[in-house]
This record gives structure tokens, sequence and C-alpha cells, in this order.
């Protein structure tokens, strides 16, 4: 089954790899510092998630092999919370069509409380997405007035947000409950919120690196190449490039004189390819061959 992922233009992989390239090198405890933040539905009856079951041929409508559910889901609340390594912070039910200045209303009672009760201390950073609230000019100026630093975040990427974990762990927690009605619900979400231990948001965020460096080469120590498999000079030399031509005796001048200004290389076990400028074509330099097909001969008996 293909796999549901956010639709990306172009500009969309720019700013992901640019927020890839810029937190490539950040010790893993600049990332406790960070409260994550986000928005969520959830329905009465709507949990979406696959549920599997052991079931014989032709039986998959008996009651114990299906999943109730009604139109609508039942009816919905709307969430906001936030986390940060220390643990869950407060979850607010979002009443109304929320706008810029009900959004600023819900961190000033919501974040604020939640940074004091997590002891960030001094130089923690907030987390929110691009959503038109939260980039309304009212926002900015509140987040200002308050000396609040905000993490810059690339637009179409919330699987880049560890919170989407935690919201599934509360939308199973709480359909585990079965709320009867809506004043339930959200009575249930918040206890079930409070109750995530911190070593579950800990856990998340001590393996956000390592969770999208999966692809690297080196998951468990991503430092050690320039992420995303690409090196990268932007009259600037990459580490790893500077690091291969001392390897075989080459000064840092003399390349730097034998290279173009800007030269992006991506490497691949497959495949080596490059392009110079930010415009330039991409060309190949090394693609390995498919093997060739082995026909198999096939006996004959007489």
């Amino acid at each position: 089954m293909a796999r549901k992922v956010p639709l990306l233009k172009p500009a969309h992989v720019k700013a992901r790899l640019k927020f890839a390239n810029d937190h490539l090198d950040d010790p893993e405890e600049s990332w406790e510092k960070v409260m994550w933040s986000d928005e969520t539905k959830i329905e009465l009856f709507g949990h979406n998630s696959t549920k599997r079951v052991w079931r014989k041929k032709n039986d998959e409508y008996h009651p114990k092999n299906t999943i109730p559910t009604v139109k609508h889901g039942g009816g919905s609340i709307m969430l906001w919370g936030c986390f940060s390594a220390h643990g869950t912070g407060r979850l607010h039910c979002i009443k109304e069509r929320m706008t810029g200045a009900m959004y600023c209303e819900i961190l000033g009672n919501n974040l604020l409380p939640s940074v004091r009760a997590l002891k960030m201390g001094r130089g923690w950073v907030f987390q929110h997405d691009n959503d038109p609230k939260h980039t309304a000019r009212i926002t900015k100026e509140w987040l200002c007035k308050k000396h609040i630093k905000v993490l810059a975040w690339p637009s179409q990427s919330p699987d880049l947000n560890p919170i989407e974990n935690l919201w599934r762990e509360l939308k199973l927690r709480v359909s585990q409950r079965q709320p009867r009605n809506l004043t339930d619900l959200e009575k249930i979400c918040v206890e079930e919120w409070a109750k995530i231990p911190p070593a579950v948001c800990a856990n998340l965020v001590k393996n956000y690196r390592k969770q999208h460096y999966r692809q690297h080469w080196f998951p468990h120590a991503p430092c050690r190449g320039s992420g995303y498999r690409c090196l990268r000079i932007n009259r600037r030399m990459d580490p790893l490039i500077g690091k291969a031509a001392s390897a075989v005796g080459l000064a840092q001048e003399q390349l730097s004189k034998s290279l173009p200004i800007e030269l992006t290389l991506w490497v691949d076990p497959s495949e080596v390819s490059y392009r110079i400028g930010e415009d330039g074509s991409t060309c190949v330099l090394y693609q390995k061959q498919p093997p060739p097909l082995i026909h198999q001969r096939t006996g004959r008996r007489n």
C-alpha cells in the first residue's frame, strides 16, 4: 500500500533540505531546549488506525473482526498541545474557530505555564508550523514582545515534528477508554495527555536526529557525512571534501582553486552526480550498471 506523504513542491524540498543541513551539527542537548507544539482533531468514534486480526476465510464481517464507525466520527474536538524532552505541557481544547488573537491567548495561558512547569530554563526555543494563525502579524508581535525565540520551520513538514507521535499515542489511549460524548472526550484527552510518561517524550527527542537521518550512511552519527549523502561547496569547503583532499596530500588552497565556487555532489552507492551553481543541470559522474540477466538452462529428460 502506498504511503501518504505531504505534497511537496520544489520550494518545500529545498526548505526541508536547508533545515536538515542547518541543524545537522546541532548537539542532541540543543533539541532538549525545544518546546514542540501543534494542533490536532480527535473524533469521538473516529480513531483511524489499522487494526490487524486473525480470522478465518469469509469471516471478515464478524463483529469481533470489525471496527464500528459512525457518520462524521460522531463529532470531534480540536486540541492544541505542547511537549518537550522533559514531558508533556498543557493541553487546550479549542472551542471556536481560531484566529491570531485567540492563538496568542492560548500561548499566554498554556505555553508559558508549560515552560515554567517543565523547568525549561533560559535559552528555550518554541516550535510551531507555518499555519496562517501562527505567522499572523499579531502572533509575531506577541512572540517578539515576550522575547520568545521561534524555530524556523519548513512548510509542509508535519513529519518533522515529533509531537505527531504523541498525538497518535493520545488517540490510542483515548480510544481504549471509549468516551461517550464530546464532554467526556475532552476530559479523557486531558487525563491521558497528562499520563504520557516523561520518558516517552525524552526518547522522542533523543531519537529525533536518528529518525530523520535513518537513510544516511551513518544513521547513528550523521555528522560523519553531510546529510542526505550530499557534499556541498558554497564559497565554503565541505569538511568531508577537505578531509579527503588532506588524505591524498592535496593542499586546501590548491583544492579551492581546482573546484567551482558553488558545487553540489550527491553520492549514493550506485550513483554519483553533481551540479555546478544553483540553477545548473544535474550531471551523472558514475552510475552502476545493473547486473546482466542470467538465463538458466533447463535440463530435458529423455
